[in-house]
C-alpha cells in the first residue's frame, strides 16, 4: 500500500505542481519517468541481491532509501532536485516490490500462489486510493510539499514496524543456509503450525554469485523472452495511465477534486482487478487469464479514448481500465514468481520486471509528446490499445507448472 503512495503521488499532485513551476507536459513527462528509471535500477541490479543476502534485508534497506528520498523531495526548489530524489524512490519501491513478490509467493501454499501474490500486489492500488482522498483534501490548503512529507514520514513509522516484525523467507533460510538457520526455520514452521524439523535436508547444489544467464536455462529461454516482452509492453501502456489520467481529466474541464478522483476510481478498478485476478488463476491457467485481462484493457481504452461520454461513465470506464490494465498487467509479478525457482527467484523476477521498465520510462514521456503535440485523445488511447494486444498474445503463449 505504501509502495503505491511512494510511486504514484505524482500523478495526483502533477496539476498543482506544473502549475506552481509552470511544468510542460514534455517536462511534466521526464519527471514522471525518474521514479520509473529507479524502479528499473532496483529491479535489475539491486531486487537480485535477496537471492544472496535474504529477502528481509533487502526490504529494509529499501524501505530505507524510500523514506529518505520521499522527505527529500518534499525540500526540492527545482525540477531537477525533484528528479533526483524521485529516482531514488523508484530504486527503493522497484526493489520493494519484487523482493516482497518473492516473499508472498515463497510463504503461500503452491496452489495458492497467484492469489498471494495477487493480493500483495493490489496493496498499491488500494495505497493509492487512500492518496488520492488524501490529496484531493490536502493539496489546495497546503500544497504538494505537504503531501510528500506526510508519505515519508509514514515511510519511516512503516520501516521500525518492518524492522521489528517481518520474518525472513524460510526457502532463502532453508537454500542459503545463514548462522542459526536451524533455529529460524523451526521458530517460523511453529508460529505456522508446521512440523519442527529434527534436522535440515540436504542443501540443494546452487550456483555461485547471481548469473542473470542462468534464468534461460533448463528450457526458460523462450518463455524468458516472451515474459519480458509482454512486461515491457505492458509497462508502456501501465505507467502511461497511472501518470496521465488526473492530468487528461484537469486537461479537459474537470476541477481539481474530481479530476484527482478520476484517478482514485481507476485504482479502485485496479485493487478490484488485482485482487480478483489470483483468485481467477487458481481455477484456469495464470498466463490465459492475464492474456483475457490485457485483451479486454485494450478493448476499454479505445471506448474511453474514442467515446463521449458524460462524466458518471467516464468513471465507470475509468473503474474498466483500472480493472483490466492494472489488473492484467500484475498478473504477470506471479507468472514470473512461477517460472523461476527459489534459488533464482528475485534475480528472475526483478529482470522480467525490469527489462520491462524500458517501458515505464518510455509510456509516460511518449504520452507528454502526444498531449504536447495535442493529438486528439481518441488517437492517443488508440495507439496504446495496440501495445496491449501483443502482450496479451505474447503471454498467451508462455507457460508454467501449476
Amino acid at each position: 500500500m505504501l509502495d503505491g503512495a511512494d510511486l504514484l503521488i505524482m500523478s495526483f499532485i502533477a496539476p498543482v505542481l506544473s502549475f506552481d513551476w509552470s511544468v510542460s507536459p514534455e517536462r511534466l513527462g521526464v519527471l514522471f519517468s525518474a521514479s520509473l528509471l529507479g524502479m528499473a535500477i532496483g529491479c535489475l541490479f539491486v531486487a537480485p541481491f535477496a537471492d544472496k543476502y535474504g529477502r528481509r534485508v533487502m526490504i529494509i534497506t529499501a524501505l530505507s532509501v524510500t523514506a529518505a528520498a520521499m522527505l527529500l523531495s518534499a525540500f526540492s526548489s527545482s525540477v531537477s532536485e525533484l528528479m533526483v530524489a524521485r529516482l531514488f524512490v523508484g530504486i527503493g519501491v522497484g526493489t520493494i516490490g519484487v523482493t516482497m513478490t518473492t516473499m508472498a509467493a515463497e510463504y503461500a501454499p503452491r496452489r495458492h500462489t497467484s492469489f498471494a501474490v495477487g493480493f500483495v500486489q493490489a496493496g498499491w492500488p488500494f495505497g493509492s486510493i487512500i492518496t488520492a482522498f488524501a490529496a484531493a483534501r490536502v493539496l489546495p490548503v497546503h500544497g504538494w510539499q505537504s503531501m510528500l512529507m506526510g508519505i515519508g514520514l509514514i515511510s519511516a513509522v512503516l520501516l521500525i514496524l518492518v524492522f521489528f516484525l517481518l520474518p525472513e523467507s524460510l526457502s532463502f533460510l532453508l537454500l542459503r543456509r545463514p548462522p542459526d538457520a536451524h533455529a529460524k526455520i523451526n521458530g517460523l514452521r511453529r508460529r505456522l503450525r508446521l512440523d519442527l524439523l529434527g534436522e535440515l535436508p540436504p542443501v540443494e547444489i546452487r550456483p555461485r554469485g547471481i548469473r542473470v544467464r542462468l534464468l534461460f536455462g533448463g528450457g526458460r529461454m523462450i518463455p524468458s523472452l516472451l515474459l519480458w516482452s509482454a512486461v515491457t509492453l505492458g509497462y508502456f501502456d501501465l505507467y502511461f495511465v497511472i501518470s496521465w489520467i488526473p492530468k487528461l481529466a484537469a486537461q479537459a474541464g474537470l476541477p481539481l477534486a474530481q479530476a484527482i478522483y478520476a484517478g482514485a476510481t481507476y485504482n479502485l478498478g485496479a485493487f478490484i482487478g488485482t485482487a480478483a485476478i489470483g483468485g481467477i488463476a487458481i481455477r484456469y491457467p495464470l498466463n490465459r487469464v492475464i492474456a483475457s485481462y490485457l485483451s479486454l484493457a485494450a478493448a476499454a481504452m479505445l471506448v474511453f479514448g474514442g467515446v463521449a461520454m458524460p462524466v458518471a461513465m467516464t468513471l465507470v470506464m475509468a473503474l474498466i481500465i483500472g480493472v483490466t490494465v492494472q489488473g492484467g498487467f500484475n498478473g504477470f509479478w506471479a507468472l514470473a514468481a512461477k517460472l523461476y525457482p527459489a534459488g533464482m527467484r528475485s534475480t528472475g523476477v526483478g529482470w522480467a520486471l525490469g527489462v520491462g521498465r524500458i517501458g515505464a520510462v518510455l509510456g509516460p514521456i511518449v504520452g507528454g509528446l502526444m498531449v504536447g503535440a495535442h493529438v486528439p485523445l481518441g488517437a492517443i488511447f488508440a495507439a496504446y490499445a495496440l501495445p496491449l494486444l501483443a502482450a496479451a498474445f505474447m503471454t498467451s503463449r508462455i507457460s508454467v507448472q501449476s
